[in-house]
């Protein structure tokens, strides 16, 4: 059966629609998966008549729930007004709002278990604040509906030459000092060298992790977060078995292009990780490690200033959608290798008797 995939518009005055009709515009992407857009028929008519002609009659079916949506069709699922107003490149309390109900709806579905992955289109981190939604970003609201409270996920970026992974997301500069604790970093650690075996299939990851200080604090000479924090988290961490090395000075690091020796790095914060993740692939993908659930997203945002002029890559939404998919794979097999053999998972012979473990009478075993 192939995996239902539960994909969020965003916010309507960006790009998220436009790069979703591109994506989805492709025939091989029903063959492999059944796509529903949460959204609204109206708007996303009126993002199709922006692109190229030959996608004007792209068809959708239309459902009010998921459980209505088909096999082998584009589906969109209503759940927001008709009258929403459409304002192509500016930011909007309407945008906001339609984004959100996107998003709730969307999760609501993945957490009843009818869905299997979950693909965001970008949302206007400013628009969309309400009291329902009171977060810095995707990554953080996603926590808190799916997380189970034993630790934080882990936002990580994915692309073909790098995984990337944070201690802090979308925090301001001015807090990132406080937010470097041991306790913090090793459990960013435990997530990524868990989501690194059973999410990409790495028996035995290797990850970088990168000084918060300019050269690496020079022996404490500029900083001593990485002789008093980092460097013990770094010890204990291989102590438990991950494989951890550093603490790297960032620059030198990226720059002598060490990162190709590492299954992924983890920096301190977003733009030391994602400046030079972004300078080597715009295409990228977004992922939130850590979830019970599989999430994914393109590495941009809304792009007021591209929306409604069909200038919009689809390559990167493209990429979270594949990536999403071999995710689902990748962990599906993870727990087929770790499943205990001894369990039955047929139905039970009729003559023999239930419960977890089946040890046959004497007369089945044979020399």
């Amino acid at each position: 059966m192939k995996p239902i995939i539960a994909i969020t518009a965003g916010d309507i005055n960006g790009v998220g629609y436009e790069i979703i009709l591109k994506s989805l515009s492709d025939s091989h992407v029903t063959e492999v998966c059944t796509p529903v857009v949460y959204g609204n028929i109206k708007a996303l008519k009126a993002h199709l008549m922006t692109l190229d002609a030959e996608l004007h009659n792209l068809q959708f079916n239309v459902v009010q729930r998921i459980e209505d949506v088909r096999d082998g069709k584009l589906n969109l699922l209503t759940c927001y007004p008709d009258d929403t107003p459409l304002c192509l490149g500016e930011s909007t309390a309407e945008a906001g709002k339609a984004s959100f109900l996107s998003l709730q709806r969307a999760c609501q579905d993945i957490k009843a278990g009818k869905a299997q992955a979950l693909i965001t289109a970008p949302i206007n981190k400013a628009n969309i604040q309400s009291d329902q939604f009171r977060f810095s970003g995707h990554t953080e609201y996603l926590d808190s509906v799916f997380a189970d409270g034993n630790h934080e996920c882990l936002m990580m970026m994915v692309s073909e030459c790098m995984r990337v992974a944070l201690v802090c997301n979308h925090a301001p500069i001015t807090q990132v000092p406080g937010m470097i604790s041991e306790e913090r970093i090793l459990a960013k650690l435990r997530i990524l060298h868990k989501t690194l075996q059973s999410d990409f299939l790495i028996r035995r990851p290797r990850i970088a992790v990168l000084a918060l200080n300019p050269h690496a604090g020079d022996n404490g000479l500029i900083g001593k977060e990485e002789t008093e924090v980092i460097r013990p988290t770094i010890e204990k961490a291989n102590a438990e078995g991950i494989d951890t090395f550093g603490p790297y000075s960032a620059d030198g690091f990226f720059g002598a292009g060490k990162y190709i020796h590492f299954d992924a790095v983890l920096a301190m914060y977003h733009d030391q990780g994602l400046i030079p993740f972004k300078s080597l692939d715009m295409s990228g993908v977004n992922f939130t490690a850590g979830l019970p659930i599989v999430r994914t997203s393109p590495d941009h945002g809304t792009a007021y200033d591209l929306a409604g002029k069909n200038q919009a890559s689809a390559l990167s939404f493209n990429h979270a959608l594949f990536t999403a998919l071999d995710i689902l794979h990748n962990r599906a097999v993870t727990e087929e290798i770790n499943r205990d053999p001894l369990v039955i998972r047929e139905q039970p012979h009729p003559e023999r008797p239930s419960g977890r473990f089946f040890i046959p009478p004497k007369e089945e075993f044979h020399d």
